[in-house]
């Protein structure tokens, strides 16, 4: 059995990029590689597209319900998004913290302002791809979309990196297994702070510590 004792809280992460930065690849290989990380599953209004599954890819929910959650104050942020909205669960995510995960967000930054606010200490990630040029050739390299999209994605993506700066953390996805790295030593380093590995560690310090005697 583990110890609550031994297991500080998890920290909240917030991951923001632009279309194309290569977010989502990053944090799935991340969670494979790191233990008790998670990543948060939104809540949204829309339908479930094919192959999504309830609980896994979303909570997928009524707006009358989503409606009833943001006056309730159950939501750490939410937005609308042509015409359905998006919200990350306050419960749910203080719950995965309190048994020792490490959260993901994978927000936008309004989402992040907004999660700031609610918890301050909240760390934030912000990842940027290395070029225009070669951000363009990604979403031209997926063959999803038309020329009309591609532009559109392209502002939307310089707008969005335009708020870099509000990030404690900025990666650049020039080489994706640097990056993933880079992600990683992030995570590493958070949980090396001497709180957390005073709270790891205690029966370990304890020990080390029973004979010490105090200065004079």
């Amino acid at each position: 059995m583990t110890d609550p004792d031994s297991m500080p809280r998890g920290t909240l992460y917030i991951v923001s990029a632009p279309s194309g930065a290569g977010k989502t690849s990053l944090v799935a290989t991340l969670l494979e590689q790191l233990e008790d990380v998670v990543l948060s599953v939104s809540h949204t209004t829309r339908k479930p597209r094919p192959g999504e599954v309830d609980g896994a890819h979303y909570h997928f929910v009524s707006a009358e319900r989503f409606l009833d959650m943001i006056e309730a104050g159950d939501l750490l942020e939410h937005a609308k998004v042509f015409d359905n909205f998006y919200g990350t669960s306050r419960a749910a995510v203080e719950a995965q913290m309190d048994g020792g995960h490490d959260v993901i967000l994978e927000i936008d930054w309004q989402g992040a302002r907004q999660v700031r606010a609610a918890i301050p200490e909240a760390q934030s990630i912000f990842i940027l791809p290395p070029s225009r040029t070669e951000l363009e050739r990604r979403l031209r390299a997926r063959g999803q979309d038309d020329e009309a999209v591609i532009q559109r994605r392209l502002r939307d993506a310089e707008s969005d990196s335009s708020h870099y700066h509000e990030y404690d953390y900025t990666v650049v996805n020039r080489d994706f297994r640097d990056a993933v790295q880079d992600l990683a030593s992030i995570f590493r380093a958070n949980r090396l702070r001497t709180a957390e590995q005073a709270t790891r560690n205690r029966a370990m310090i304890a020990s080390l510590l029973a004979g010490t005697r105090p200065s004079a």
